[in-house]
């Protein structure tokens, strides 16, 4: 059983790592190798996917499920579908490299957002750490000339940006509003953002109903790489979700973050590797420097929660139950189910 328990997070991990790195190729290939420019198509396929994995994760028992109103999970579906369109546009019409590097500048737009919406105050360390990382993106991306070149690529990618702040926002505040976990809330609204994505789609992208010419959907060329790729990369989005939760159960805060910084650098390394991104000196730097700011903001964010978890193990000696959060994806926090201590 010991053995089982150090094995568990190891595999885990590795789990994380592979479909995590695996969905950001698998959807650059989708998009820049078949030609499949359909992204809202591409982001319904997805989400019908995740929300038929969610209802077999529920039948199985990993969560229980949590009903909803419509008022309540309608703003995440929506923030979900924009954030997830955006990125894929953005993949589409960049470079591995930059599509990532401009994830990493979500985390100062959650911190500015957070700010003014939960009036959370950063403290001086966790604005420095944040001003490295802008620092770090911004060296990484001014000594790029595809990147200066490509304002349609830079719009996508701030758009995206904006989107996923929000998202993360809302999903952190509902979760403690409606106290559920992200599985239990995912369950509850990808419903809504396959209906909203069913009526964007024919809106943005020509379907070919009439006629199903090249150019259409149902006029792509569908060979059987191709759909196994796209079928691939919806699956690969389900993983990753799953391999999160099981990750976070198994592994401390810690881990999860230095998982995070390992995916970071495994899809800018294939970026160079599978699609020709190139990696000078400078841009190199700038890589560097952004992730140090990474670090240190999680390694402030990891010693902020050790006095709290501290605190509340010393409450534990005293009451019944014990109540723990752990980091989930996106930046967010889950409730974990009370642990009962029985009297001896």
């Amino acid at each position: 059983m010991a053995l089982q328990a150090h094995i568990k997070p190891i595999v885990y991990g590795i789990f994380n790592v592979g479909v995590g790195c695996g969905i950001v190729f698998a959807n650059k290939a989708v998009l820049s190798v078949f030609n499949f420019k359909f992204v809202y198509c591409l982001t319904l396929i997805h989400t019908i996917v995740t929300m038929v994995g969610m209802w077999m994760f529920a039948a199985g028992g990993i969560f229980e499920i949590k009903r909803f109103t419509a008022l309540q999970v309608a703003p995440l579906a929506a923030a979900f579908v924009g954030y997830v369109v955006f990125w894929n546009l953005s993949l589409q019409v960049n470079s591995v490299g930059f599509y990532q590097l401009s994830k990493i500048m979500v985390l100062p737009t959650v911190a500015a957002l957070e700010c003014v919406v939960t009036k959370r105050r950063l403290t001086r360390m966790e604005c420095a750490a944040i001003a490295l990382v802008v620092i770090g993106v911004v060296l990484a991306t001014v000594t790029d000339s595809t990147v200066m070149t490509n304002m349609l690529g830079c719009l996508l990618s701030g758009a995206a940006i904006v989107f996923s702040a929000v998202y993360q926002v809302w999903i952190g505040t509902k979760q403690k509003e409606l106290e559920a976990g992200s599985m239990q809330l995912m369950h509850q609204y990808t419903p809504w953002a396959t209906g909203l994505l069913a009526v964007l789609v024919p809106i943005f992208e020509p379907v070919g109903f009439t006629d199903p010419a090249p150019g259409t959907i149902l006029g792509f060329n569908y060979t059987f790489l191709s759909s196994v790729v796209i079928m691939g990369s919806a699956v690969l989005g389900l993983l990753v979700s799953w391999s999160t939760f099981l990750m976070i159960g198994a592994t401390s805060g810690l881990t999860f973050n230095v998982i995070g910084h390992l995916k970071l650098i495994i899809v800018l390394a294939g970026g160079v590797a599978f699609f020709g991104d190139q990696m000078p000196p400078k841009k190199f730097a700038g890589v560097c420097i952004a992730l140090a700011g990474i670090a240190w903001y999680s390694f402030q964010g990891l010693q902020k929660k050790q006095p709290a978890a501290a605190a509340k193990a010393g409450d534990a000696e005293k009451a019944v139950a014990l109540e723990e959060k752990q980091p989930l994806v996106n930046g967010t926090e889950v409730r974990t189910p009370v642990i009962r201590k029985e009297a001896a």
